[in-house]
């Protein structure tokens, strides 16, 4: 019986994570939908950028240093990443009023969308959580004019991420 609890441990431990990364949608497939508001209280869904390259990162909490640094590499990069034919979108769990102040303080051209019920999270699989706090793995999507997904980037380093999509988007476009 002994031998049998670890091995049983890891199949319940397994069970618990794998239902969130099978979420994910695969590279090919249709991005899944959604309606949020963004920091103004507008709502946003992908067809407000249909026909265009989308760069939909997920990042975990405003105003903590990994997420300041990508909110802000992305804010530098923008108008390139426009330019290359792609809009912008960040997603974290805060609310509405949390983004407003974040894109204030950090002068965000472009939406921040609150996902407070986590169901967008849940639906591209990137909905964590640790000692009972949930938050968004910091996850970036690029979605293609079409609605699918055409490269996914986990675990992303903050001050790397906005370069690794501007180049992609320059090699998919190539290829395509």
């Amino acid at each position: 019986m002994r031998r049998l609890l670890p091995s049983i441990a890891i199949i319940l431990f397994a069970g618990l994570i794998a239902p969130a990364w099978a979420a994910m949608p695969a590279v090919g497939q249709p991005a899944p939908g959604f309606r949020l508001q963004d920091q103004n209280g507008h709502w946003q869904t992908p067809a407000d950028h249909h026909g265009r390259w989308l760069v939909l990162y997920f990042y975990p909490k405003d105003f903590t240093p990994g997420c300041t640094t990508e909110v802000c590499t992305f804010r530098d990069d923008v108008l390139k990443l426009r330019k290359a034919g792609a809009d912008v979108v960040g997603v974290s769990l805060d609310d509405v009023k949390s983004h407003a102040d974040f894109a204030r303080k950090y002068h965000v051209p472009f939406p921040l969308l609150s996902d407070a019920d986590r169901k967008v999270a849940e639906s591209y699989g990137v909905l964590t959580s640790t000692m009972g706090m949930h938050y968004a793995k910091r996850t970036t999507f690029l979605i293609d004019p079409r609605g699918n997904v055409a490269k996914i980037y986990r675990d992303v380093d903050p001050e790397k991420n906005s370069a690794q999509v501007l180049a992609d988007l320059a090699t998919l476009k190539a290829a395509s």
